[in-house]
């Protein structure tokens, strides 16, 4: 029996995704509930498991592809039916017959060795390629022995293809027959590498040489975080101001208790879980950073659900903490470990993505010093943290070496004035540099 393998239904509001990749290839046996092909859409990846056990059949959306919700991308066919369905086409006895199951597991056999036979080299069948890599193979002329294969089973995948021609390999065959005997005067070394496949990225091989460009279309994730930056900068009247804070408070209490934390807890004590807390201090005082509008209308948010964002390969998402104001310390550090681990696999939900009052992001990992933080509607204030960085300051009269970090506030101007937006920043700072105010909450 065969079964339909159909896109599940795209939250709301997504009425399009795109095939990423088939974890399993026609032929192949696959386990129900197994992950046979990754889908995705604006913000999340989707996994599609395997209905039931059998034999992967056809394939009719490809790596690539853009698909709807509850089309149809594949065919399963169920466990027995598979193998029942062989001999009817190779016209053999029924199962039943003892006699006949050999000679229909000969014949495939037979046959892919003459397929084997007439491809003259390769081990590797061209079916077991998918159609991205098929096509970068066949674009590049490769020869799929040649490539180092990574993915399920020994295949060969879209990523396999890419490292082994950024590695300089050779192509599978030579395009033209090879020169003859060339001259004393010819340099062998230059046309060696004159020979070599050009370098994928944008830069000079080499002064004189030959410039190559790369043109790879963006994914689904790109493209919304492309949309929504320009919406951002088009709609909003976006502001940013800075202040700095001293880290040292926070810490000394990090270097007394993170032992002590983590073996009661189970989690690091981290410093993301101070400025949350702080920004959920801040943002009671100053209700218009936590707002947002809406047509004509402000709306006063009376939670604080606080996005954090999280860079992965794909690009940047924003996981919300709900109801940030009321988790503990713990609370904090375990969800935001939760969240970076499974945004990096792909597995975050559309409800975890959306929403949020405020966000915050943190350059500092990266090593950025200052920076102005784009907003994320519809929301009306970001926080940007940077780099702790040891410099002079002066404290009473006297300068003195301090752990300083210097914050961004971005903010709409539309709804939030200089005046509150540069409050908010000093709240977070006296927050921050006297951690005794969170706990007391003044």
């Amino acid at each position: 029996m065969s079964i339909e393998i159909k896109v599940p239904p795209l939250p709301e509001s997504v009425s399009e995704a795109t095939v990423v990749t088939w974890h399993k290839q026609p032929g192949d046996a696959v386990a129900r509930d197994e992950n046979l092909v990754d889908i995705e859409t604006d913000k999340v990846v989707l996994e599609v498991p395997a209905p039931a056990d059998g034999v992967l059949g056809e394939i009719q959306a490809g790596e690539g592809e853009t698909v709807a919700a509850h089309q149809v991308i594949g065919s399963l066919e169920e466990k027995g039916a598979a193998g029942s369905a062989a001999p009817s086409q190779s016209g053999t006895a029924p199962a039943d017959e003892p006699e006949a199951k050999p000679a229909s597991q000969e014949q495939p056999a037979a046959a892919r060795a003459s397929e084997h036979d007439s491809a003259d080299t390769s081990a590797v069948d061209d079916a077991e390629l998918s159609p991205a890599v098929r096509r970068l193979v066949m674009e590049n002329n490769l020869n799929p022995q040649a490539i180092k294969a990574t993915g399920p089973g020994g295949r060969i995948t879209k990523e396999d293809v890419l490292a082994h021609l950024e590695g300089g390999a050779e192509p599978a065959s030579a395009p033209e027959a090879p020169q003859p005997p060339t001259p004393p005067a010819r340099d062998p070394s230059r046309e060696a590498k004159e020979a070599e496949p050009e370098p994928l990225g944008g830069a000079p091989a080499a002064a004189g040489g030959e410039r190559s460009e790369r043109r790879v279309p963006m994914t689904r994730l790109r493209q919304r975080i492309a949309e929504r930056l320009v919406e951002a900068q088009q709609t909003a009247a976006m502001l940013t101001t800075f202040n700095e804070v001293n880290m040292k408070p926070v810490m000394e209490l990090r270097g007394r208790y993170k032992e002590q934390f983590e073996k009661t807890h189970g989690i690091k004590l981290g410093f993301m879980s101070f400025f949350v807390k702080a920004a959920c201090e801040a943002l009671k005082r100053y209700p218009a950073v936590n707002a947002s509008i809406d047509g004509t209308d402000i709306i006063y948010h009376g939670y604080q659900d606080i996005g954090i964002a999280v860079s992965t390969d794909r690009g940047l998402v924003v996981p919300v903490l709900r109801n940030a104001e009321h988790q503990s310390y713990a609370e904090i550090e375990k969800n935001i470990v939760d969240f970076g681990t499974r945004a990096r696999d792909g597995k975050l939900t559309m409800d975890e993505l959306t929403g949020g009052t405020f966000s915050i992001t943190n350059g500092g990992i990266f090593g950025s010093l200052l920076s102005t933080p784009i907003l994320n509607p519809p929301q009306s204030a970001i926080l940007g943290m940077h780099k702790t960085q040891e410099r002079p300051v002066v404290e009473n009269g006297e300068i003195v070496i301090r752990p300083m970090m210097y914050l961004a506030l971005s903010y709409d101007h539309r709804i939030i004035d200089g005046k509150e937006a540069v409050s908010f920043l000093v709240a977070l700072k006296e927050c921050i540099e006297d951690p005794a105010r969170l706990l007391l909450e003044v």
